[in-house]
């Protein structure tokens, strides 16, 4: 994937930092839509903006198991999937699904309330069209599929190599919990901050331990306690929340 960057070292989260979150815009020219962007992302998914529906329909997803490889690429600790791990479809186009990884505390809020952990699994489609699925999680009961990964987060956190191949992965590990989400367009919550993003929110808020949280963060190695993006103007966007008719359910 072209429109990530791999190496996240040239910007910071700290907006005392020249190269914080306010500056992103400034640091590439490639970058700009970071600082003049209508359509960025994260948001604050309120009451008043959202629209109930039931025509988007549930997401459709057909992932399989495929090789990955953990990465740390500065700031957040990616999951790279090296072979075909399926896709989603929305709106009758497949988008592939690429990567994920994990923002702490959660970028997104609902009604103002920011939680402990977000998930984003990355999807392209065949013309270069990204759509992200996101999960935020809070303190509670162990995730699952964190679970799996911890004694490979554990290995990476005690070197500083970047990558580790960790074998076969199944992103149906990744549960969601809930056919009910939020859809909004927006962007990628890192530089280059690309736009036209199909942002597709499960509303059911799941469980993480304090503990995994921690175990994705020290395994950065960088020095600062969070990588969220802080959130930006919604401007004009309307959000939709799918919710299944009863016949459905």
């Amino acid at each position: 994937m072209q429109e990530y960057v791999e190496d996240e070292s040239e910007f910071s989260y700290s907006e005392n930092n020249e190269r914080g979150p306010s500056r992103w815009g400034d640091i590439h020219e490639e970058w700009g839509a970071c600082s003049n962007g209508t359509m960025q992302s994260p948001i604050d998914m309120f009451n008043q903006r959202v629209q109930i529906v039931s025509h988007l329909g549930k997401l459709k997803r057909s992932y399989k198991p495929a090789n990955a490889t953990l990465r740390n690429r500065g700031h957040d600790m990616m999951l790279r999937f090296d072979g075909e791990a399926g896709a989603i479809e929305i709106n009758g186009t497949e988008y592939a699904l690429q990567q994920c990884h994990w923002h702490s505390p959660s970028e997104h809020t609902i009604n103002g309330r920011r939680f402990d952990l977000e998930a984003h699994l990355v999807h392209e489609s065949a013309d270069g069209k990204i759509a992200v699925i996101g999960i935020m999680y809070k303190i509670g009961r162990p995730d699952p599929f964190l679970l799996s990964l911890e004694e490979h987060l554990t290995a990476i956190t005690d070197t500083t190599e970047a990558e580790r191949a960790v074998g076969v992965m199944n992103p149906r590990g990744i549960k969601f919990g809930s056919r009910k989400y939020y859809r909004y367009i927006g962007s990628l919550t890192v530089p280059p901050c690309t736009e036209n993003v199909v942002w597709s929110f499960v509303q059911k808020v799941r469980t993480v331990t304090r503990e995994q949280v921690r175990l994705l963060r020290v395994a950065v190695h960088d020095d600062s306690d969070t990588n969220a993006r802080p959130l930006q103007p919604i401007n004009e966007r309307w959000i939709q929340l799918f919710r299944p008719d009863d016949k459905e359910n």
